[in-house]
């Protein structure tokens, strides 16, 4: 054992194997022992004799055995049977071991559905077209025409006229009337239907 160690310094400091090994931190040196612990979670406790001690440079405690002799003979969860702790050494460089508590989260994703409103709308508005129809019309005419009377009648008692006679005749003729009455051509039904979509939200986790 290297007695120019100040054995105080060495709580707290990085310890190694003989060919580099991480060992951990010690923790603690009493009655003969260095107690060194690696890992937070899955802790892994080595109680070594301090004669396997080759050095100290003020920031690493080097062994002179290797991890796996150090794992195989030295890795336990308490003191070697012969070590008894002692209520009344005051002396003894006695680090407690710490507990460290690292909680684990994860964000789970929370989705909801509402439903939102919006308004359609249709317009219904009326368009004009200019329409060509033939329609047929009557109307009535005066022609004169000169001919034999009727019978070879020759004789009449009627005398011929002496002063200007007008012959009023009524003459008839169509016109046209448009008139525009409303009809239903067709109808047009206009419905709402919910549609089923699926859609692909993206969101990180940490």
């Amino acid at each position: 054992m290297n007695s120019k160690i100040d054995w105080n310094n060495v709580i707290k400091k990085e310890a190694r194997g003989a060919n580099g090994e991480d060992l951990g931190e010690v923790q603690e040196v009493s009655n003969g022992y260095v107690f060194v612990q690696k890992g937070f979670l899955n802790k892994q406790k080595f109680f070594i004799p301090q004669d396997k001690v080759e050095s100290f440079d003020d920031n690493i405690l080097r062994f002179n055995i290797s991890k796996e002799e150090i794992s195989n003979n030295y890795q336990r969860d308490i003191y070697p049977e012969s070590y008894a702790h002692s209520e009344t050494d005051k002396t003894s460089t006695i680090a407690e071991p710490e507990k460290v508590t690292i909680p684990v989260t994860e964000e789970k994703l929370d989705i909801t559905k509402r439903a939102e409103g919006r308004h359609a709308s249709h317009v219904k508005e009326s368009k004009k077209e200019t329409r060509t129809v033939e329609v047929p019309v009557v109307h009535e005419e005066i022609s004169v025409e000169r001919g034999r009377p009727k019978g070879n009648q020759t004789v009449s008692s009627q005398k011929p006229i002496s002063s200007r006679q007008e012959i009023e005749i009524r003459l008839k003729q169509e016109e046209i009337k448009v008139s525009k009455n409303p009809y239903v051509r067709e109808e047009i039904v206009i419905k709402k239907k919910p549609l089923r979509e699926t859609r692909q939200l993206t969101e990180k986790a940490s």
